[in-house]
């Protein structure tokens, strides 16, 4: 994904938002902070033509060095795309390039009720790790979150 791609992507993030599941983001930031904000080796498009249908991308957790190879996913796909199995396929690119750039960890923070993402993230070897109860308010409304881990296989086993 490049800055070209940002008014497609931010259009579908926007959808996202509006499902009120998909994350507890308001609105669409601007590209600045964005892209301050993920990593730029990890960043995705899925293309239908020329049309932008999906995107991932990653952030880091933490600036600490030890947490260095540990990042945070983000795997939106537009509404008219949905229940193709494009996020899979988006998640399963964005674990390659992930290790490709050193992570060895990924983690997902997923509303209960995001239950396509849910899937995703167990077909792609996610493991569910824990439930952050009452964790933020979205809309006035106390909201849990999942908490979904994978570790590399090849990256950091030594």
């Amino acid at each position: 994904m490049t800055a070209q791609y940002w008014p497609a992507v931010a259009e579908i993030y926007k959808e996202g938002i509006a499902t009120g599941y998909a994350t507890f983001e308001l609105e669409v930031p601007d590209y600045e902070h964005w892209d301050k904000a993920h990593l730029s080796s990890c960043r995705l498009v899925a293309l239908e033509g020329q049309t932008v249908v999906g995107w991932a991308a990653l952030c880091p957790v933490s600036g600490r060095c030890v947490y260095g190879g540990v990042a945070e996913v983000s795997v939106y796909v537009a509404m008219a795309h949905r229940g193709k199995g494009l996020g899979e396929k988006l998640l399963d690119r964005l674990i390659k390039v992930s290790e490709e750039a050193g992570l060895w960890t990924l983690q997902s923070g997923i509303f209960p009720e995001n239950v396509g993402s849910i899937q995703i993230h167990e077909k792609t070897g996610f493991r569910l790790i824990g439930k952050r109860e009452r964790i933020g308010k979205l809309h006035g409304v106390w909201k849990d979150n999942l908490i979904f881990e994978r570790r590399s296989n090849h990256v950091g086993t030594d």
